[in-house]
């Protein structure tokens, strides 16, 4: 018989490692969400910066076409997402019991 305060431990060592996964994908939604809504004018507001105000500082096609270098946040943006992504990813598949 397995005594209790061993399954005490695994379970919480699996919450934990579930609680701290989720975390990170939340944190990247969370990401996603600012930007889009600061870019859509519904977020933060200038003199704020963030990425969402200055993707939406290059909405238009004439200063893209003078300033191509304004849309540089999206790359920004796209890799954070990823990185929490690929962070998150990586953190459940280390701990996956059942893949041992």
């Amino acid at each position: 018989q397995i005594p209790v305060s061993d399954l005490v431990k695994e379970r919480i060592a699996l919450t934990l490692v579930i609680s701290l996964c989720t975390m990170v994908f939340v944190y990247a939604a969370a990401i996603l969400g600012e930007t889009s809504l600061s870019f859509l004018g519904l977020g933060l507001q200038r003199p704020v910066l963030s990425w969402g105000v200055l993707l939406q500082n290059a909405q238009n096609v004439r200063t893209m076409a003078v300033f191509p270098w304004m849309m540089t946040p999206v790359l920004f943006v796209i890799a954070a997402v990823l990185l929490f992504n690929f962070v998150g990813d990586g953190l459940r598949d280390a701990a996956d019991p059942y893949k041992r």
